[in-house]
C-alpha cells in the first residue's frame, strides 16, 4: 500500500516534477492576471479615459430617458436618429441654427402650455 502525500492538492496525482510545473504555470497565470489588472487600472485613471467614460455614461442616461419618453408612441431613439441627423445636416448647411433653436424653444413652450392646460382640465 502506498503512503499518501498530504501536500498534494486534489486532482494532481502526478510526480513531484509535474506538480512543480503545474504550480509554476499557475503562478505565471496569476502574475499575468495581476499585470493585466494593473495596466487596466492605470489606463482607466487617465483623464481622457475618465472623460470618455463620463460621456458614455451621460449619453446612455439621456438615451434611456428619451427611449422611456418615446415608448408610449412605439418608437425609439434608434428609429428617429437617422431622420434627426438628416434634419440637423440640413440646418447646418443652410445656416439656420438660430432660427431652428428659436422654433424649438417656441414649440417647447407651446407643448408645456398645452400639457399644463390638459393637466388642469383633468384635475377639475
Amino acid at each position: 500500500m502506498q503512503a499518501k502525500d498530504h501536500h498534494v492538492s486534489p486532482g494532481h496525482n502526478g510526480s513531484h516534477e509535474e506538480r512543480k510545473r503545474a504550480l509554476l504555470r499557475d503562478g505565471e497565470f496569476y502574475r499575468a492576471g495581476v499585470a493585466h489588472s494593473r495596466a487596466q487600472i492605470k489606463h482607466a485613471a487617465r483623464p481622457e479615459v475618465m472623460f470618455h467614460t463620463v460621456l458614455d455614461h451621460a449619453t446612455w442616461v439621456l438615451r434611456t430617458r428619451a427611449d422611456a419618453l418615446l415608448k408610449p408612441t412605439g418608437t425609439s431613439v434608434s428609429v428617429l436618429a437617422p431622420y434627426a441627423l438628416t434634419v440637423l445636416g440640413f440646418i447646418r448647411k443652410r445656416k439656420l441654427g438660430k432660427q431652428a433653436l428659436g422654433a424649438g424653444v417656441i414649440l417647447g413652450a407651446i407643448g408645456w402650455y398645452v400639457q399644463r392646460k390638459r393637466a388642469q382640465n383633468v384635475s377639475y
